[in-house]
């Protein structure tokens, strides 16, 4: 065998081996989706519970054609505008061989169609995301225009700025490594913006809206945090060794924010709950997703531990100023992802990666901290404005917000015709209706 044909051989398995983990990466960053579905399912009143299942799953279908079509390309295409990527990538003709890990100096890289199928999956749930901020109250017609075009004119841009090598602000230097600006800031603003647009539930605050079923958001926190492992290892677009270092710090970051959120949660309430610690280690996913590939383990640590603790403050903030966020969006995924982009330019340390930088509390400089910022305030801005734009276009020109009497019924009923608890004691509010006669357990079997 000649020197050419062991090189040829040598690159030819290691793109089999980083194809191969991003692959099983991709089918865990789809899995996450459902287990958004359960984490927020869980959160809502039970008449609503389908209709955010359905939001949820919708995503995966309505997404996938679009970034097929059209979404891949205004991302990932070639074009050199800093701006948005162009058609040539349209229908996914054209795409080229291979794509190469800007941020694994290991030099990881993959097949294109494997990256594209990778990319897919994140832009699947980024929507997903902003359903928990309008929940219970937007017709099923208006999520389906609103989530369409969402995807196309405000996600595809964000992910060519940030992720394209041609990106404006991937040329500023802005570092993100699984997507705290382009994914979770930019979902989180997102959801603030559209529940602001369409308004307060009927009877909030003053009303009962606990979850009807947290053990499914414990489900859904945990497939999350299974399958968050993809979304960040797998952006290492590599099988080695950065791969690993941002799966160990997903993890300790995650449960270091657990900690922190029932913390903050027991000082202030009283006591720890579940749904704390689920939303706890939300939050720490969110914080880390961008700064995994970038920081040591005790830099992990701190982003979990200021995720946690920050981002269970920030949930009293929506009663404060009125805004209606359902489900804590803006609380878990606006602050938890620009937190976790602005630590980098704290944590950051070439000792993990050498094509990031240093961060102040590693001799770095404050323009990297800048950058970071310039990122997140663009991120946040873009989205801002173009979910606003799209938020008043469904609620005043599609009539998107649904009525009080159908709020009342519940979207399961009102929207689709169904209900999950049609066999069920449970009632719409969560309690045993007075019309059930309770089942009587004989004697001998109560032990």
């Amino acid at each position: 065998m000649s020197q050419q044909e062991l090189t040829d051989a040598v690159t030819n398995a290691g793109l089999s081996a980083n194809d191969a983990w991003l692959l099983a990466s991709s089918a865990l960053v789809l899995f996450m989706t459902p287990g958004l579905a359960f984490f927020y399912g869980g959160m809502v009143r039970t008449k609503h519970v389908l209709g955010m299942l359905m939001q949820n799953f919708f995503c995966m279908g309505i997404i996938t054609l679009l970034w097929t079509l059209i979404g891949f390309s205004i991302a990932f295409g070639p074009a050199t505008n800093g701006f948005f990527g162009g058609f040539d990538f349209a229908a996914l003709q054209s795409i080229g061989d291979h794509v190469t890990a800007v941020y694994n100096p290991e030099g990881g890289g993959v097949h294109t169609v494997v990256f594209i199928a990778f990319q897919m999956m994140f832009a699947i749930i980024t929507p997903a995301l902003i359903t928990g901020a309008s929940a219970d109250r937007l017709k099923f017609s208006a999520f389906v225009v609103f989530v369409s075009a969402w995807s196309i004119l405000v996600y595809s841009p964000i992910a060519y700025w940030v992720w394209n090598a041609n990106g404006w602000l991937f040329k500023r230097g802005a570092l993100d490594f699984a997507g705290g600006t382009v994914v979770h800031a930019n979902a989180g603003i997102a959801g603030v913006v559209l529940a602001l647009v369409l308004g307060r539930r009927k009877g909030w605050p003053g009303g009962d809206f606990r979850p009807h079923n947290v053990p499914y958001v414990i489900l859904g926190a945990s497939i999350l945090w299974f399958g968050w492992f993809g979304f960040n290892a797998g952006s290492a677009l590599g099988s080695g060794s950065l791969a690993a270092w941002a799966f160990l710090n997903t993890q300790i970051a995650t449960g270091v924010a657990v900690l922190g959120w029932i913390i903050v949660e027991w000082l202030r309430d009283g006591k720890p709950t579940t749904l704390g610690a689920a939303s706890g280690a939300v939050a720490g996913l969110v914080a880390i997703t961008p700064a995994c590939g970038f920081v040591s383990p005790m830099g992990a640590i701190a982003v979990g531990a200021i995720a946690g603790a920050l981002c269970a403050l920030a949930t009293a903030i929506k009663g404060k100023v009125g805004i209606d966020d359902a489900l804590d969006v803006g609380a878990v995924h606006l602050v938890g992802g620009i937190l976790g982009a602005l630590l980098i330019g704290f944590f950051g340390t070439v000792d993990v990666n050498s094509a990031g930088k240093d961060g102040l509390f590693y001799g770095g400089p404050w323009s990297v901290l800048g950058e970071q910022a310039i990122a997140v305030g663009a991120t946040v801005g873009y989205s801002a404005v173009g979910t606003l734009i799209l938020a008043l276009f469904i609620k005043y020109v599609l009539k998107g917000r649904i009525s009080e009497e159908h709020e009342e019924i519940g979207l399961d009923e009102a929207q689709h015709g169904e209900t999950a608890y049609r066999y069920s004691s449970i009632s719409g509010a969560g309690t045993v209706s007075p019309t059930v006669t309770p089942v009587k357990v004989p004697e001998d079997a109560q032990a």
